[in-house]
């Protein structure tokens, strides 16, 4: 009998596997750009920790297994600025990226301070930017980190904000 993925509030005891997990699915994106140096891959526990202590992350649970994550927080201008959404690779291509990505904004919506939400993917990564663009993110900003390296942020308004704009 399988088991089924479940998604819920990430706690501090999930750091070490998040980590993990992280440092796992970010091989690829630095090797696609030739940097083994990018933040997901040198960040330490007590950073994780950290951030996850000043944001909202949730996991994906297989089992005991954490096989996916994403974490986010709003800023001043009430913005749900959303970050590594991470699948373990054997995960991937399965809808479990996009359930985390509905679940982080569902649970930015309920937030009055959220207008809307951010996130950014390097500009080579094709799946990323199909996965955000099939959820109603569009590009709004590119920025040259490196040669042939740029960042792409995508965004789009909470369901709040867009009832707002139509009836304004």
């Amino acid at each position: 009998m399988g088991m089924s993925v479940t998604i819920s509030a990430a706690t501090a005891q999930d750091a070490e596997q998040i980590l993990k997990l992280q440092y796992l699915c970010y091989q690829s994106e630095a090797e696609l750009y030739g940097d083994y140096s990018i933040e997901p891959l040198t960040q330490t526990l007590d950073d994780l920790l950290a951030e996850l202590a000043r944001s909202h992350a949730l996991v994906a649970r297989l089992g005991d297994e954490v096989v996916a994550s994403v974490r986010a927080a709003v800023d001043e201008a009430g913005t749900a600025r959303i970050a590594k959404l991470i699948v373990h690779p054997r995960m991937q291509r399965h809808g479990l990226g996009g359930r985390l990505l509905d679940a982080i904004e569902e649970y930015f919506a309920g937030e009055p301070a959220a207008k809307r939400f951010q996130l950014f993917t390097g500009h080579r990564s094709e799946g990323n930017l199909r996965l955000y663009r099939s959820h109603g993110y569009a590009p709004v900003a590119t920025e040259q980190i490196a040669p042939g390296f740029a960042l792409v942020t995508l965004q789009k308004e909470t369901v709040a904000a867009e009832a707002y704009a139509a009836s304004a």
